[in-house]
This record gives C-alpha cells, structure tokens and sequence, in this order.
C-alpha cells in the first residue's frame, strides 16, 4: 500500500477516536457540545484526508460509476487498487460520524441515559445503520423530536 493511502488511513482513524470517545463518554459536557455540536469540528479531520486521496482518485472512480452499471464484480476490480480501499475506509468513517452525530443529537434532545446512548454510538461506530435504527427505537416515543433540525452547532448555555 502507498504512503499517501498509509497515512490517510492512520491519520483519519486516530484524529476520529477524541470526537467517538466524547459522544461515548461524555455526552451532554459542554466539551463534546462545543466540538460534536459543531460539524465543522466532527466531520473536518476526515474530509482534509479524503479530499487529499479523493483528488487523485476521483477521476477513476467518477468514470468507473458513471461508464458502467455498478455490478459486484466493478466494485471488486475497483477495490484491488490499495487508494481506493483506504478512500472507501475514510468514506466509512465519515458516514459513521455523520450518523453516530445524528444519533448523538437525538439522544440529547430526547435525554436518554449513558447505559442507553454509549452501547448505541459505539454501534454506530461499528455499523452505522444497525446504529442508526436502535437510536430512532430508543428516541421514537419523543413527539418534540420530529422538528430537530440537523444543526451545525448545538448551544450551549453561555451562547443562549
């Protein structure tokens, strides 16, 4: 595997476990509103890492999905290539921080204990969807819930 897709992958896994780990552990400190609240600061180390993979890659991928339908033998050939798996691993990681966010905020909006939210987000670091439909189960009964917007800051008190 070259170095760029080398350090990309070491530097997007590691820069993602203070975000993970503050949603885990610390859900509601101001801490973890300050950076998770902010999706600027939660989902930012991944995308400088992608973006510098993505670029050299993205003519490839583009003409590969836009040329042909995608069949499980095109994404096979295409994840031969070792820049191409580690873009797919920080796409993943995205994803799951786009979602275990969500997630996150829900639990807050509707209050949800740590023994409820940590094992849900550490499952949506795992496998996000699995993730993704336990915390709408744990937060369904919540009527108030229907109209959270998908902010890009959560307030905190001294901003109120």
């Amino acid at each position: 595997m070259d170095s760029l897709a080398v350090a990309t992958f070491w530097i997007s896994s590691i820069l993602i476990l203070p975000i993970w780990s503050l949603m885990w552990f610390m859900p509601k400190h101001e801490l973890t509103k300050k950076f998770v609240g902010d999706i600027r600061w939660s989902i930012f180390p991944l995308l400088i890492p992608y973006t510098i993979l993505a670029l050299p890659n993205a003519v490839d991928v583009l003409s590969t999905f836009l040329t042909q339908m995608p069949t499980p033998e095109l994404v096979v050939d295409l994840f031969e290539d070792d820049e191409v798996i580690a873009l797919a691993w920080l796409h993943m990681l995205a994803f799951d921080v786009f979602v275990g966010r969500y997630v996150w905020l829900r639990m807050l909006a509707a209050d949800r204990p740590m023994y409820v939210s940590t094992p849900i987000l550490i499952l949506c670091t795992m496998m996000a969807p699995l993730g993704f439909l336990l915390g709408l189960l744990a937060t369904w009964n919540q009527r108030d819930l229907g109209d959270m917007k998908f902010n890009t800051h959560v307030e905190t008190p001294s901003e109120s």
